[in-house]
């Protein structure tokens, strides 16, 4: 009765085939750089009217923005730019870094309005540009030596994207492509894209009845009756666990005036990604964040020292006014329901509370066969407050992680306005990255909104704050386990989880219901397939449709009172005594087995 482990689908050899962060592999950073300009070169020999502005490289790969005048790419284009491109790899150019002036650049450059203003933006000095053949392009590097260290490579996909990312802007067209260093490497890339495909959670989300989305309502997704049950025990799920760690809970407004916003400074710093709206005369926004209702609750009552830490849990939905172009299924929303959670502390409590965190987060992750690395985002460029408080609370942040015994690594300038932060970026079956979980500490909306606690001394002190998510969102930790699991979710999450099939539906019916009747009454959500439709048709839907668990019940179960057990995935079955099968169920759905 033990399901195959999933990882086991992606086993050839003795080796398992994972996603690999191009961006973060040095090497397989420098040569997919340098693809993106041998794919700039090929378009620029098809096309000799094209104009390029960036081609960075992303942890999928690389991609290339250019303007083709009235040309727009086709799928036959791309073939037709990938032949090019394997001549040049085979003519095995060098590729050679040259300095010039920013005169001398702007000469170089003088009919491409996009580079002349990359160039722009430049300091006074040397600029560095990379040729290759009767190829240049302005670039910081570095690259490999030659193109045909760039022959395995593949194109993958195109689309638009406005120049800067403005919609005033004009579309440009986004090529993208992906470069590994061996055949065999490229392939199996591409192999685990097409088992991603497969995976896609919009393509499941449909296929399951889990969400769907309408115009009426973009980027806000509706979930369906199968996606609610996932839903709802997730979220039961959360509400059991934190109760174990002494959280309390709160239900603040959706809406709230604009007075509290510009109190947290989110009317200052957000206010573009705000949805408002006039009431009796007074402007109010829809919330996009929890943290100042949480504020609100703090300031309810007056705390002693002793009091604390104070843990303040909330699934609260926000919205937040998110670009048309960006929407992507339940990845990219305009609404979503936060796991948030606010710590309220002395500052000497920061270190053992944020270990705590750290060891909850870690509980709460394996349950799912998440693995995860850790990041210290650090002050950016527009923050509110002190550079000397930042500074503390960075550095807080980074000893309460190392002595939690886990290593971190800095990402520069990524934290949020107010404060900075820990992000959890999960690994999830496909090796792929996704960044969920954060503790960010705040020491400027305490000060904001006056939160203060009494001391032994009977005076008022500042407290410090923790944000906290575990999920990130509950429809994007959703969208993220469908294609974890591909569909085949764990018993204890799967919106149905076991089907009763009799193999004649006028003899073995009523044998069936009672099964059913036994399994519900035990809490196992399943349902009985008696519709006249051949016995190998109503398993073969049962496993389109990933339920868990197949009953199949005959002549022999119906005499015997077993049940012949089938699960999702796999062709082999076994025969329980009614009873045995019922207490397994409930077994592995307590335990919450993979």
């Amino acid at each position: 009765m033990t399901e195959r482990p999933l990882s086991s689908v992606f086993f050839y050899g003795k080796d398992v085939m994972c996603m690999v962060d191009i961006k973060e592999n040095e090497q397989l950073s420098k040569l997919n750089h340098s693809c993106a300009h041998m794919m700039a070169q090929a378009v620029k020999r098809l096309y000799p009217q094209a104009k390029f502005w960036v081609g960075p490289v992303v942890s999928e790969g690389f991609y290339y923005d250019m303007d083709l005048g009235d040309k727009k790419i086709t799928e036959e284009d791309l073939a037709k730019i990938e032949k090019e491109m394997k001549k040049i790899a085979k003519d095995g150019k060098r590729i050679v870094r040259e300095e010039i002036s920013k005169a001398d650049a702007l000469e170089l450059f003088k009919d491409d309005e996009y580079k002349l203003d990359l160039i722009s933006h430049l300091d006074d000095g040397n600029i560095t540009v990379y040729r290759q053949g009767e190829f240049v392009d302005l670039c910081r590097g570095p690259h490999v030596d030659t193109v045909k260290q760039c022959r395995n490579f593949k194109l993958l996909k195109h689309s638009g994207a406005y120049w800067k990312g403005d919609a005033n802007n004009k579309m440009l067209q986004r090529v993208y492509g992906v470069c590994f260093e061996t055949k065999e490497d490229l392939e199996e890339h591409l192999q685990l894209l097409e088992e991603a495909k497969k995976r896609d959670h919009k393509k499941l989300g449909r296929e399951l009845g889990l969400f769907m989305m309408s115009e009426y309502a973009a980027g806000m997704p509706i979930f369906l009756p199968n996606g609610m049950i996932l839903r709802n025990v997730l979220e039961q799920f959360w509400y059991e666990e934190h109760t174990k760690e002494g959280y309390q809970f709160i239900k603040t407004p959706i809406m709230m005036s604009k007075e509290l916003w510009e109190t947290s400074g989110h009317w200052g710093h957000y206010k573009e990604n705000m949805y408002t709206t006039m009431v009796d005369d007074r402007e109010f926004a829809i919330k996009p964040m929890n943290c100042p209702g949480a504020m609100l609750v703090y300031n309810n009552g007056l705390h002693s020292y002793k009091d604390l830490p104070l843990r303040v849990g909330e699934l609260g939905q926000v919205h937040r006014h998110e670009a048309s172009g960006a929407l992507n299924g339940l990845f990219r929303v305009r609404t979503f329901t936060q796991d948030d959670a606010h710590l309220f502390m002395r500052y000497d409590q920061v270190e053992e509370e944020v270990k705590r965190l750290i060891r909850f987060i870690d509980r709460m992750y394996s349950i799912f066969g998440l693995t995860y690395d850790i990041e210290l985002s650090t002050r950016p460029e527009d923050f509110m407050g002190e550079v000397s408080v930042w500074d503390e609370c960075e550095k807080a942040l980074g000893d309460a992680c190392i002595a939690a015994g886990k290593t971190y690594r800095i990402n520069e300038g990524d934290g949020a306005f107010y404060g900075p932060k820990l992000d959890f970026h999960i690994k999830d079956s496909l090796g792929r990255v996704w960044q969920c979980g954060t503790i960010q500490m705040d020491m400027n909306l305490p000060e904001r909104f006056d939160c203060t606690y009494v001391d032994k001394d009977g005076k008022k002190v500042r407290l410090v704050m923790l944000h906290r998510v575990i999920y990130g969102s509950i429809e994007r930790f959703i969208g993220i386990l469908i294609e974890h699991y591909g569909g085949h979710f764990p018993m204890w999450l799967a919106p149905k989880q076991v089907e009763i099939i009799p193999v004649l539906s006028a003899v073995h019916g009523e044998y069936a219901h009672q099964v059913a009747e036994a399994l519900k009454a035990s809490g196992i959500r399943c349902e009985v397939d008696d519709r006249n439709e051949k016995l190998g048709y109503r398993i073969r839907e049962a496993q389109l449709q990933k339920i868990p668990v197949q009953i199949v019940v005959g002549d022999g179960e119906c005499s015997e009172k077993t049940v012949t057990i089938r699960r999702s995935g796999q062709k082999e079955s076994i025969t329980l005594p009614l009873s045995e099968a019922v207490a397994a169920f409930v077994t592995e759905i307590k335990e919450k087995k993979a």
